[in-house]
């Protein structure tokens, strides 16, 4: 068995291009495996959480393709990255100080129509991206009419009007 998997999927840096075409099929397939195991999450809105993921997992697979890593260990180490995000975003589900440290947590920016010009800076904000913000939300382009404005953890900004009245009665 083993002989017919080294004919198929070729040796650690000794493959033909055929033998590549066939591990790039087979990873593939276990990519969006692993992709459905750890959630649609990976390349859903993003967090530094999901970006990690998804970058550091790339990297690995391509190496499984080109036979730059041994095969079957780099899939496992790609299995066991990808089952520690979805671990970690169990326990971020589950405890809100561990979501807060893996992925952050929102930033005011305005508040009553006043922009907080510290938190701007500190996020590097600037007042073009936030108006930006507010026309992409379909809103407004006028900042007195904002009540909060906020940087999320996924890196959008996400708009709450004066003249909405459910979230008024909201604490952000």
């Amino acid at each position: 068995m083993e002989d017919f998997a080294i004919r198929i999927i070729g040796s650690e840096n000794d493959i033909e291009w055929w033998q590549m075409a066939v591990r790039a099929l087979i990873v593939f397939v276990i990519a969006v495996t692993l992709i459905r195991v750890s959630n649609k999450r990976i390349f859903g809105k993003f967090t530094s959480f999901d970006i990690v993921l998804g970058i550091i997992l790339g990297s690995i697979l391509s190496r499984a393709i080109t036979a730059n890593s041994p095969f079957v260990p780099t899939i496992c180490a790609a299995t066991v990255l990808v089952l520690l995000h979805r671990l970690m975003g169990l326990l971020a589900f589950r405890y809100d100080w561990f979501g807060a440290l893996v992925k952050g947590h929102h930033q005011m920016l305005v508040k009553d129509g006043e922009i907080i010009w510290k938190q701007m800076s500190l996020q590097n904000i600037s007042k073009k991206d936030l108006e930006e913000a507010m026309r992409n939300a379909g809103n407004t382009t006028d900042i007195s009419a904002v009540k909060y404005a906020f940087l999320e953890r996924s890196g959008d900004i996400s708009i709450i009007l004066k003249s909405d009245e459910r979230e008024n009665d909201q604490n952000p």
